[in-house]
């Protein structure tokens, strides 16, 4: 319950709550509210978020093009048109340095999307390693001064600045409807990355980038006279200090999330178990390969096919992190079983099989003991040898208390078995284990399990091909029993 209430409810508690309810709260509660602040106000307000994301824009920029990350330095380019749009609109504060003008309202209107659009392109492929890194710092610089140079043009030539739309006209509904997909996706990218890695700086992120979207309903639909006005600023700058401070931290941590790109996948959670899910769970798989090194190579494999699998049928990110760490953790009951067992170079008799089915729950039990592993996890390391028709063991629980985790489990547990080599046996062919699979499907095991595995084993079976160096999950050379 402990871990449930810190690592569920308290982080979507908390953004519910700062990254929903309340700016949308302070919005409707006192947005509509008449204020007469002084523009020294806003300049003063204004200059502070163009500084941050001047800062922000720098900072990721130089670390981007150090690693040669094309991505990286395109989200810094994101922050740059955001900060030359916002130092115009400071500028452009009426009774400060000029009189009325139209550069106010555009500039205002245009920072939110403008940034949106340009972080919303940082996914792009190409972008990962790019062959040089020339163009994109050209596209940044060039960003950079034209937007300075059409704001200086209409500070100095107010007549030549196109209508501004009034705000709450169609026009203002439209631009905050792009402008609101466009965070969407943004937010979309976070709040999965989130869920996969728990990683307090991701949480961050994804709250920062609400805010930012938090900021346009008042920068298209209100004016400087409602407080609502005022408070979209403010919602600006936290949204850009919040987002790109944690995407900062991130690039200087040895594992990256890269939650505003949001390409991070499952199985990066079990090739770095530790930065991801925590040094509990690399203690525990530690202890297990003393004790038995291929049993420890076996749970690797078994939750990195887990979590292909579980990808691949579209499982949500909170389940294929359940499935990361349920994968490594599945024999650690093993732990308690005399070696002269687990090494055994035959057969076993009954009893010394009666003392391999109870690693099952001697695993939960262990895990109870230590704390901090929620019921989904316990459920995978207590049931991964039940089956469908009830056969399996320690319970003999049937298909309508198999949740499709624990079938996904069963299916990689069995095939990585049968496809290793065994002290007392030789490794099963590929085709060997699928023929089993599909012999037992629909009794022992879920057809979309196993359909699913193949799917997958078909794909890496394609890309050894192709890519024969960079080859990472061939057909395994050792493994303990399943």
């Amino acid at each position: 319950m402990r871990l449930l209430l810190r690592e569920r409810i308290f982080p979507l508690a908390v953004l519910l709550g700062i990254g929903g309810a309340l700016p949308v709260g302070l919005l409707l509660g006192v947005g509509h509210h008449m204020v007469m602040f002084g523009m020294a106000v806003h300049f003063v307000g204004v200059g502070v978020s163009a500084l941050a994301a001047t800062a922000v824009s720098l900072a990721l920029t130089i670390v981007g093009v150090r690693r040669n990350d094309g991505r990286v330095v395109l989200i810094g380019t994101g922050f740059t048109v955001m900060s030359a749009l916002l130092a115009i609109h400071g500028l452009a504060t009426p009774g400060v340095i000029i009189g009325m003008n139209g550069v106010l309202a555009l500039t205002g209107a245009a920072t939110l999307p403008a940034g949106a659009a340009v972080l919303a392109l940082s996914a792009a492929p190409p972008l990962r390693r790019p062959r040089s890194m020339g163009p994109l710092l050209a596209l940044q610089a060039v960003s950079f001064l034209t937007v300075f140079f059409l704001g200086f043009i209409g500070l100095a030539v107010p007549e030549v600045v196109p209508s501004v739309p009034a705000p709450g006209s169609t026009t203002a509904w439209v631009a905050l409807v792009f402008g609101a997909a466009l965070f969407a996706v943004l937010l979309v990218r976070a709040l999965k990355t989130y869920l996969l890695t728990h990683r307090g700086a991701d949480l961050v992120v994804v709250i920062g980038i609400a805010w930012l979207a938090a900021a346009l309903p008042p920068a298209l639909l209100m004016n400087y006279m409602q407080l609502g006005w005022w408070l979209g600023h403010l919602f600006e700058l936290v949204g850009i200090i919040s987002v790109g401070v944690a995407v900062a931290v991130d690039l200087f941590r040895t594992a990256q999330s890269r939650s505003l790109v949001g390409d991070l996948r499952p199985g990066d959670l079990v090739a770095q178990e530790e930065a991801f899910l925590g040094a509990r769970v690399r203690a525990l798989t530690r202890l297990l390969a003393e004790k038995d090194e291929s049993t420890e190579e076996h749970t690797r494999r078994v939750a990195m096919r887990a979590v292909q699998v579980g990808e691949e049928l579209g499982l949500a990110p909170g389940r294929l992190r359940d499935l990361a760490i349920g994968g490594l953790l599945h024999d650690i009951g093993k732990l308690s079983i005399p070696e002269r067992i687990l090494k055994k170079p035959g057969a076993l008799d009954d009893d010394e099989f009666a003392a391999i089915k109870l690693h099952p729950g001697r695993g939960v039990k262990l895990l109870r003991e230590l704390g901090g592993f929620g019921p989904a996890i316990h459920d995978l390391v207590h049931s991964h040898h039940e089956r469908l028709d009830g056969t399996g063991y320690p319970l003999g629980l049937s298909e309508g208390e198999l949740s499709l985790d624990i079938r996904i489990m069963t299916v990689c547990d069995v095939y990585d078995a049968l496809v290793s080599p065994r002290v007392y046996r030789d490794a099963w062919s590929h085709e060997d284990a699928l023929a089993l699979l599909h012999k037992d499907t629909g009794t022992a095991f879920d057809e979309r399990c196993v359909a699913a595995l193949e799917r997958v084993l078909a794909r890496e079976d394609a890309q050894v091909v192709q890519m024969p160096s960079r080859a990472l999950l061939v057909r395994p050379s050792a493994a303990a029993a399943s």
